[in-house]
């Protein structure tokens, strides 16, 4: 049934890309979608976006594994899409028009080598995200469908891969919101239903399901309490401030959810879009902890443990166990649908980030370097850019797919919260801030990620690192947040100083002129 549930949906979703796929010379369509969306979808889209399948799979495993911390990683996602409505939403929507290229060069025009280091740092921070949900597909595939076979998992990550190409070629930005709304109402609805079935086994009593939980983590009440993910880092603490702290600033920062917010017609409609989209991501916060728990207290965290190191197979490991042995044709459909809505993440995650590095190839590189590049033009190369980026990252993903995927995961939240945050909080509030101050935060923030990445135990020293056999680890911290994006904002500050006061002055007077237009939405007129 879950083959079938499959098949159903990559027809459906590739037939609705097909349907309201963009003409071939309308690049307002292909890029927005002529921000045609309600706030109610639009949100929905934003959400879908957000909750990939790392946050499905990965979250629900840590809380699975680590209970308490887990359940802090599942909060701090949904305070980074709070944090991302509050402060940077609609200057961003006032700001941009298709890339993050756009809102970052809005305040200093003509500057191409800032589009072109924009559009390097998405992909840098996007890539590492695409490999982890594509290698991930070929395990998830055998352990939903029983098959272990290599050859078998990589042919599944090319095939996914090919659909996904094709979503982001074909569907456009519409086109993938579509899809992403299916997803999240599907994950939501088999989520919701999941999590009842599972608090309806403890009589109705979160406490109780918590007790159980701690009593079959092996680990009694340090369940319960902070600090059992990071019990063996040289500072349990700090090291869970900088987890955290990078979640939080890197998550809602990525291109893919940004470029989510040039869709809105107005700040109105973006302030909206984000409160549903801030309702949906805390509602599913909610779905996973429940799960989350629920499979520690029906199967035991060794067997959470067994079937994955990293708890990935948690949640459906726990929406199997609460239907306990006697599985009903009800319940057999129940799994079915949420196998599917897995599936689905993977498809629609992987398409929103193929098409946000599609768009800043061609809108910030390739469009940017001609003055009169023809509509149709434009399109044609976006869509060949969808290609450029997805098959490399099919390519890579087979190499990838039998090692540990977490470094990858946390490289992109890392490149997040070090180079893309500090550009955007700098290039949208500060008005003193010039194109080098620009440029040094980028490539500033992304360096101190790469040279420091390497140095954590996620790479080598430990058992479920990329490379356990090895032992290179240098940097004390499991991610590089705490270092790296203090270099981020200090980078683009000395940057900003080294420009001279001329520059600054320049650059102020330049941002003043477009002020009202991106905090406010306003254009100035002229007396």
């Amino acid at each position: 049934m879950s083959l079938v549930g499959f098949s159903t949906v990559a027809t459906i979703t590739l037939l609705l890309c097909v349907l309201t796929g963009p003409d071939r010379d309308d690049l307002d369509e292909f890029y927005t979608g002529y921000s045609s969306l309600s706030p109610m979808r639009n949100g929905l889209a934003i959400a879908g976006d957000y909750i990939s399948a790392a946050t499905v799979l990965g979250t629900s495993g840590v809380i699975a594994l680590f209970g308490y911390d887990g359940v802090v990683l599942a909060l701090s996602t949904a305070l980074s899409l709070m944090l991302l409505m509050f402060l940077l939403a609609e200057p961003l929507r006032n700001a941009g028009r298709f890339t993050m290229g756009d809102a970052l060069t809005r305040r200093m025009p003509g500057t191409r080598s800032v589009r072109i280091t924009a559009s390097v740092v998405t992909l840098a921070s996007l890539l590492p995200l695409m490999l982890v949900q594509l290698a991930g597909t070929g395990q998830l595939m055998g352990f939903i469908l029983g098959f272990s076979g290599e050859s078998m998992q990589t042919g599944c990550i090319v095939g996914v891969g090919a659909l996904m190409i094709s979503y982001a070629a074909i569907g456009g930005m519409k086109g993938t919101a579509l899809i992403q709304i299916l997803k999240i109402v599907l994950l939501l609805g088999s989520g919701l239903v999941v999590a009842a079935l599972m608090l309806h086994r403890f009589d109705w009593d979160p406490g109780a399901l918590f007790d159980a939980a701690a009593a079959n983590s092996g680990t009694g009440d340090a369940f319960l309490a902070s600090g059992l993910q990071f019990a063996g880092s040289v500072s349990p603490g700090i090291d869970m401030i900088s987890s955290h702290l990078t979640v939080v600033l890197g998550g809602a920062c990525l291109p893919h959810i940004t470029m989510r917010m040039y869709t809105a017609d107005s700040a109105r409609q973006v302030r909206r879009s984000m409160s549903w989209a801030v309702s949906g991501v805390a509602l599913f916060v909610l779905v996973i902890t429940v799960v989350g728990f629920g499979a520690t207290a029906l199967l035991g965290r060794t067997v959470v443990a067994g079937a994955d190191p990293r708890g990935n197979t948690a949640y459906l490991l726990g929406t199997r166990a609460v239907f306990g042995a006697e599985v009903s044709t009800a319940e057999t459909v129940l799994f079915t649908t949420v196998t599917t809505a897995i599936f689905l993440t993977v498809l629609a995650s992987v398409a929103g980030m193929i098409l946000a590095c599609a768009n800043s190839l061609a809108h910030d590189v390739f469009a940017a370097r001609v003055q009169d590049m023809t509509p149709r033009r434009e399109m044609l190369l976006a869509r060949l850019s969808a290609a450029a980026v997805g098959v490399p990252a099919i390519l890579l993903a087979t190499l990838v797919q039998h090692h540990s995927l977490h470094p990858l995961i946390t490289l992109s939240f890392c490149l997040g919260a070090s180079a893309i945050a500090p550009a955007l909080v700098y290039g949208l509030f500060w008005r003193r801030y010039t194109r080098t101050g620009l440029l040094a935060t980028l490539i500033g923030g992304t360096l101190s990620v790469l040279v420091l990445m390497p140095g954590t135990n996620l790479v080598s020293g430990s058992p479920v690192a990329a490379f356990p056999d090895a032992d290179f680890t240098w940097f004390p911290f499991t991610t590089t947040g705490l270092l790296s994006i203090p270099a981020g904002f200090l980078c683009g500050w000395l940057g900003t100083l080294a420009s001279g006061r001329p520059r600054a002055e320049e650059q102020r007077r330049q941002y003043e002129a477009v002020e009202g237009r991106i905090l406010a939405g306003a254009i100035r007129r002229r007396p």
